[in-house]
């Protein structure tokens, strides 16, 4: 995740995906960072990002700052999705980089010049200057995604959405199944909370969309989680699961996603105490155990780990389908 803001020693090209026609293999906003030895984060594989990375280096010997080019899938490159792909490079702007590291939990615009003088900005979802160089940018529409304008002079200008993350995982567990999925997670774009009363058990170091919580009052944090978080109860003990799974489903229904690690039985046993304590039957249906994906029955940690953020990915991608797309539009302030 976010492999594209690591600051290299070296000078480096950022490539954009800044605008796609037709099936191409990743969306507007992909980015890849190319220094003279080693690439991070992808713009599509194959032919298409050779292409890339040679053309990023061939930049930095040359010194040329900006530009954008366009890439026939097909015929050019013979890549079979057949669409057309505008790439953005741009050498590397350290500080602008390492303002986006700070505020990678923040919705997030880049506003960089392809022609002219070597303008840009970042601007908040508010549309206040988090930092600026150079002239005036055109107004854009907050809430849309990465694209290129054109300004009254036809200039060419990038607008590149860097969104925060928008799905939370609360995983409760430091086990081995736990640690596997933590792992995976580190990839994706999305923050987690790991938690655990056993401090021993979590590594010395995590991923930067990781916050560990070493407690033994974890029911704590299950009442404050913000809504739509997706919880994953697996720790060591039953009695823990039980009244983690209490909490959770006593939070207001329709909000969050739930998954108990577990078989058929131990769901079974767990309704039944449940009823017994006040939870309805529609709660427990919300209630999804055993987790993962269906079909993948191996038990090693790491199987249970893909299929589990598998349904994770499948749960979140329907959400972002459903949401209804909103924008509203607040004045820049530009000076």
């Amino acid at each position: 995740m976010d492999d594209w803001l690591i600051l290299t020693a070296q000078p480096a090209v950022l490539i954009t995906v800044a605008k796609v026609d037709g099936s191409v293999p990743r969306e507007p906003g992909a980015r890849m960072l190319v220094d003279a030895g080693g690439q991070w984060g992808t713009v599509g594989g194959g032919h298409l990002e050779l292409r890339g990375i040679e053309t990023a280096r061939a930049m930095l010997q040359s010194g040329q700052a900006r530009r954008l080019e366009r890439f026939p899938l097909g015929p050019s490159l013979g890549q079979c999705c057949g669409g057309v792909v505008h790439l953005a490079f741009e050498l590397v702007d350290r500080d602008q980089c390492a303002e986006l590291a700070v505020r990678r939990h923040e919705d997030v615009w880049r506003v960089v010049a392809l022609d002219g003088a070597p303008d840009l900005a970042l601007v908040d979802a508010l549309g206040h200057n988090l930092q600026r160089k150079g002239g005036r940018y055109p107004d854009f529409e907050r809430g849309g995604g990465t694209r290129v304008l054109l300004d009254d002079a036809g200039r060419r200008w990038l607008v590149d959405h860097v969104p925060a993350p928008r799905a939370h995982v609360m995983l409760f567990g430091a086990g081995h199944v736990g640690a596997a999925i933590v792992r995976l997670l580190a990839d994706l774009p999305c923050k987690v909370t790991w938690v655990d009363e056993r401090e021993d058990l979590f590594p010395t170091t995590v991923a930067p969309n990781v916050v560990v919580e070493a407690t033994d009052m974890p029911e704590a944090l299950v009442r404050t989680a913000p809504a739509g978080t997706s919880f994953l109860v697996m720790t060591h003990n039953h009695a823990l699961d039980q009244r983690l799974t209490e909490a959770i489903l006593r939070r207001p229904a329709n909000l969050d996603w739930f998954g108990l690690i577990g078989s058929e039985t131990k769901r079974k046993q767990f309704e039944h105490r449940l009823r017994d304590r006040g939870i309805s039957r529609a709660r427990l249906d919300d209630m999804v155990c055993p987790i993962g994906v269906p079909g993948i029955k191996g038990k090693e940690p790491a199987v249970i780990a893909v299929a589990v953020v598998a349904q994770l990915l499948m749960v979140w991608e329907a959400a972002a389908r459903a949401a209804p797309a909103t924008a509203t539009e607040v004045p820049l302030e530009q000076d």
